[in-house]
């Protein structure tokens, strides 16, 4: 008779795995025999390689079955997801919104796609459609005077939605409160960390140019704000203000946008910032270049009516009072066109500003003070060692 330790061996071989099928002839004998005793086949030794086979098919269970439904989403089903929400209606217990006398902000996006679509442009109504629910979602998440869907710009893994607005009086002085806080700390921390380093090592001759203070919010090209998403119903994102080194060496380097705000500029001569800062500042550049309107359409106040100096118009509002010009007159269309608005100067500034000097002799005056220092500290080194 054999022994329970040949039984246990013998068991213990036939459950050894196939590699290619990751079955074992231990466990499929038990479900042939399950079957045969179950369905009380008859003349089950002829019918025994086909019912091994039998057995085997069922147990074959492909990765995703084609006849359910339950399919990993693919990336249209997740857009749709999101964009969903942009057409849901408000609930009923939703407190109502107080009625105040500012008019809404928002445009109306289909007339004026409307008109594109008369020369052949446009993004298409359902887009547009989209873009202007986008839009409305905006307004009612910031305290905005005015909405302006600014364009689309192509990137090579996602786009950019570029909607330009204006805040109220004092919707957005808490935000550049903070910004300022943030980039006075940070000054702080360089000034510190230099003069701790300028106490060991030598201080160089080369002075690097001054910094050109950018433009305040409000005024030339920081003058409006822009967010931007990536589709419509995704999260609208502030772009920053723009300095005037960021628009000065974006015009001398050529990038495709990714579609990604904190992906690095790779550039020479290097971009100070991220995308985030590469895309506010050629939104600038192609704000203040292809802005153009006909005669009296705009209305300037006093001081600006005098541009002796040819840096453009800040401070301006449409015309109620403007009458489009006729047909005819549209033919000769140079006479019909107002002077720019406003430039960019090859400074980076809508206004020529001149850098300040006073810094300049400071930081001079106090190199010289650490230098004669320097000097008697080890003069006097060296007078202690003749004696």
């Amino acid at each position: 008779m054999a022994s329970e330790t040949m039984i246990q061996n013998a068991k213990a071989f036939l459950q050894q795995e196939s590699p290619d099928s990751k079955l074992n002839l231990y466990d499929h004998m038990c479900s042939v025999m399950h079957k045969i005793l179950e369905n009380r086949t008859p003349n089950s030794v002829d019918l025994l390689e086909s019912l091994s086979q039998e057995v085997k098919t069922n147990k074959f269970a492909p990765p995703c079955d084609p006849s359910s439904d339950v399919r990993p989403a693919s990336l249209e089903v997740e857009l749709a997801n999101v964009q969903n929400k942009l057409f849901e209606k408000p609930s009923e217990d939703a407190e109502p919104e107080p009625e105040d006398e500012v008019e809404m902000p928002l445009p109306d996006l289909m007339d004026t796609a409307h008109y594109f679509e008369q020369a052949g442009l446009g993004l298409g109504r359902e887009e547009t459609f989209r873009i202007f629910l986008a839009l409305k979602n905006l307004v009612d998440t910031h305290t905005l005077q005015s909405v302006r869907f600014w364009g689309k710009i192509q990137g090579t893994e996602k786009n950019y939605i570029v909607a330009e607005v204006e805040y109220r009086e004092g919707g957005e002085e808490e935000q550049e409160g903070e910004e300022e806080e943030g980039e006075e700390s940070r000054e702080e921390e360089t000034d510190e960390a230099k003069e701790g380093d300028e106490d060991n090592l030598p201080t160089p001759d080369y002075k690097p140019p001054p910094v050109i203070p950018k433009e305040e919010t409000g005024t030339g090209c920081n003058k409006k704000t822009y967010f931007v998403c990536n589709e419509p119903g995704t999260e609208w994102t502030k772009l920053p203000p723009v300095t005037p080194a960021q628009i000065v060496c974006a015009r001398q380097i050529k990038k495709f946008f990714s579609g990604n705000l904190e992906a690095a500029v790779i550039s020479y001569p290097p971009f100070p910032g991220t995308e985030i800062n590469y895309l506010r500042a050629q939104i600038a550049r192609i704000s203040a270049g292809t802005h153009i309107s006909p005669v009296d359409y705009y209305k300037f106040e006093e001081d600006d009516e005098d541009d002796s100096d040819g840096e453009g118009r800040d401070s301006f509002v449409e015309n109620v009072e403007f009458e489009p010009p006729r047909v005819q007159e549209l033919i000769d269309f140079s006479q019909q066109l107002g002077p720019p608005l406003q430039h960019v100067l090859p400074q980076g500034r809508c206004v020529w500003v001149n850098p300040p000097l006073r810094q300049k002799l400071r930081t001079s005056k106090t190199k010289r003070r650490r230098k004669k220092e320097k000097s008697r500290t080890s003069l006097s080194q060296n007078t202690d060692l003749l004696y």
